[in-house]
């Protein structure tokens, strides 16, 4: 079973319990007022690479937090990894799983899906460069002998 700080989850559900863990774990660190403000806005996803075998949380915050805040978030985050050592970020049949924390503004476009970025499923965003590779002129050196 998958663990995050302690608390068992679902993997589909490890960056949600993450977040909530987190939140409540911070109750005793310096700015915790703050943090949960700032929480509160954020939207916390859990990606795992296959290759590096890490596991990731993803903080995606408002594109108008200041860098102060977002040090605050980094400190209290912190702060509770370091004051929870016996309950890991995360865990699976309580074997520790390596991690890492990401604080991002960056909205990554949508290719698929309900929420699909505007231009970016049907290739429209690519025509530019397609243009300038095929205008006359243009040598074809793949053709060169």
């Amino acid at each position: 079973m998958w663990k995050t700080l302690g608390k068992d989850a679902m993997y589909v559900e490890l960056g949600n319990v993450w977040k909530q863990q987190v939140v409540e774990l911070s109750i005793n660190q310096n700015n915790s007022e703050k943090f949960r403000d700032l929480m509160s806005k954020t939207d916390v996803k859990h990606l795992f690479n296959g290759s590096t075998e890490i596991h990731n949380f993803i903080l995606y915050i408002p594109k108008e937090t200041t860098s102060e805040e977002i040090q605050i978030m980094a400190d209290v985050i912190l702060g509770v990894a370091k004051d929870n050592l016996d309950r890991p970020f995360i865990s699976l049949d309580d074997v520790y799983q390596k991690s890492q924390v990401v604080i991002t503004s960056d909205d990554e476009p949508e290719l698929i899906g309900k929420n699909r970025t505007e231009g970016y499923g049907s290739g429209k965003i690519f025509m530019p460069i397609f243009e300038s590779l095929s205008r006359p002129g243009r040598v074809n050196s793949s053709s060169l002998d």
